[in-house]
This record gives C-alpha cells, structure tokens and sequence, in this order.
C-alpha cells in the first residue's frame, strides 16, 4: 500500500490538487460531496491524518477560544465554585456548537501582563475573561490593542473593554428594596467590593436603603466568595448587636454559607432573619430554606458572550450588553 505522508500524497492518488484535498478533509461545502467522500475515504484507507497545527498556521486559526478566570481579590477561589462551573459549562457548549475548543486558565495575577500574555501566544483566535476581579485596569489596557476578547462583568461608563452582565446595582437596589418591603429595617451586605460586580451591588443597596430612610440601617461585611465566607459571617452575627433583621449576599455562594451561619446561632430563616442571594444558581433551589436570589440569566449571558466573540473574531465592532436582573422569591425571604 502506497504511504501517504502528507496532502501532496494524497492528492497525486486521489488525482485533484491539493487545495482539493485540504478542503475535503476540512468539509468545505465548496467540494461536492462525492468527491468530499472520496477524499476522506482514501485518507481513512491510508490512516492519513492532516497535520492540525500547519493548517492551523497556514489560515491563522487555532479553533480555541481561551477562557480566562483572574483572581485578583479572592485567590482562594477554585474553578470548582458553583458559579464558575455553571459558567464554563454553559460557554463549553456555545462553543461547542461553533466549532470551537475551550482553553482553560486560573490566573492569580502577579503582574500585569497576565491577559498579554494570552492574548499574544498564538494558542487562541480569542479570549473570554469571567469576571474583572481588581483587574478591570489590565482588562481595559489589552482591550485597546486586542479586539477578540469579550468580559463577564460589571459595565462601567468610559470603559475600553466590551463586557457582558446584569445591571448589578439594580440588582442590589431590587435585593434590599425587597427586604424593605418583607419588614426589615436593619440589613446587612455580606461580599467584597474590590470586585467591581459586587461594589455595583452594593450601590444598588445602599440607593434603596437611601430611598427608605434607613441608610444608617446598612452594614458592610466584606465576606469572601468562597468557603472561607463562614467565619466571616459567623464573626458577625456571633455580636448580637450587630444582628441584621435581613441579609443581602452579593452570591448565592455566601448566601449559602449565610444559612449555615444562621442555623448554628439557633436563628431561622425566614422567622429571624431574611436572606436573598445574587446569580440565580441552580443550587438555590436545594437549600433549606429555598434561596431567594437575584437572577442573571447565565444562559443568556454565555450565549451573549461567544455570540459578541465570534462577531469580534470576525472583524466587527460590539457594544457591551447589560442584563435586567430578575428577582425570584422563595421561602428564604
């Protein structure tokens, strides 16, 4: 049997040019399908696999989007979070459906060349960042120069990168209006506001505090997005003259640990305490209580996000995208 050692072999014994050949292995429309057909069962016959990485060079594709997660205020995080999982997992199969290979990576940034350097490795023809972190500075400097690159964030008037979320201080304005409405004259907001999606929350919650004449009623517990939120919420409601009539938590992440918390002062939910969420986790519905929370639509969200990135890929200029956040009531509230 003749070796077939690269496409100029197969096209000689399949009598067409290569160009023929490359398109029919890759299942250009542009070939017919017998001769696409004919190509590929010759290739099969002769175990004749096309070498991916010169092709890849040869049309300036890699077929891989690189999916960033910067961690710069919450490095304790893992990929394993609730959120992060429903994310990646969402974006793993808009790309699948076009075409496309996720390339993961956990940043703790250390400097700022973190995104250059994704950006400029050739490894992608693209970049999703989730999330800006404390890093929106790094974020908005690559984007100036580097156009495929799309963020799941908080939006910020004046800034250069073009990002994907829901509106998060009308989001935190609904949360806290909706404990204002069930009684509570006392709240408290559990998360960090380095990060600028939960700094937006907060806003949100301070405005519908402000509205209520209650804006010395608000606390700040600057609680972690990770497991570690436990002690820090613990550390709070332990001091019962801190003891919030409602809490708003800037994830359903801490809102759970918020549970918890309350459970082991001997407090319940809903009867001594409120607690609503943010994100619309599917995992809200399995706590006890059932988690109010805000939701974001993370279907849409990745769907928004790969759809902007191929649009950008493709030389096109995108605006970013600002969700209406949507309360769900359950018994936690």
């Amino acid at each position: 049997m003749t070796k077939i050692r690269n496409i100029k072999d197969l096209a000689e014994l399949a009598g067409v040019s290569t160009g023929t050949v490359s398109r029919a292995l890759a299942g250009s429309e542009l070939i017919s399908q017998k001769t696409r057909e004919r190509i590929q069962a010759l290739a099969n016959e002769h175990s004749f696999r096309p070498n991916v990485l010169a092709r890849n060079l040869r049309i300036q594709r890699t077929g891989a989007i690189g999916v960033l997660i910067p961690l710069g205020h919450e490095t304790g995080q893992h990929i394993s979070d609730p959120f992060f999982i429903t994310m990646l997992g969402l974006l793993a199969d808009a790309l699948t459906e076009r075409g496309y290979d996720l390339l993961l990576s956990r940043v703790i940034p250390t400097d700022n060349g973190w995104l250059e350097r994704m950006t400029t490795s050739g490894r992608v023809d693209g970049v999703i960042v989730i999330g800006q972190s404390d890093q929106a500075a790094t974020i908005d400097a690559v984007a100036a120069r580097y156009r495929p690159l799309v963020v799941w964030g908080g939006y910020s008037q004046g800034q250069a990168h073009c990002s994907v979320g829901s509106d998060n201080r009308l989001g935190g304005d609904m949360a806290a209006s909706h404990l204002i409405a069930q009684g509570c004259r006392s709240i408290a907001f559990f998360g960090d506001p380095r990060a600028l999606e939960i700094a937006q929350r907060l806003e949100g919650c301070r405005d519908a505090m402000a509205r209520a004449g209650l804006a010395d009623q608000l606390s700040v517990v600057p609680a972690h997005l990770v497991a570690e939120a436990h002690p820090d919420v613990t550390s709070f409601l332990g001091q019962a003259d801190q003891r919030p009539q409602g809490i708003v938590a800037a994830s359903d992440v801490i809102a759970m640990s918020a549970l918890r918390a309350l459970a082991e002062h001997g407090l319940s939910v809903p009867g001594d305490v409120r607690v609503i969420g943010y994100d619309g986790l599917a995992l809200g519905e399995q706590t006890v209580p059932r988690l109010s929370t805000i939701s974001q639509d993370l279907t849409q969200g990745a769907g928004h996000l790969v759809d902007m990135l191929l649009r950008r890929i493709a030389g096109e200029d995108t605006q970013s995208v600002i969700m209406d956040p949507r309360l769900i009531v359950r018994m936690s509230t």
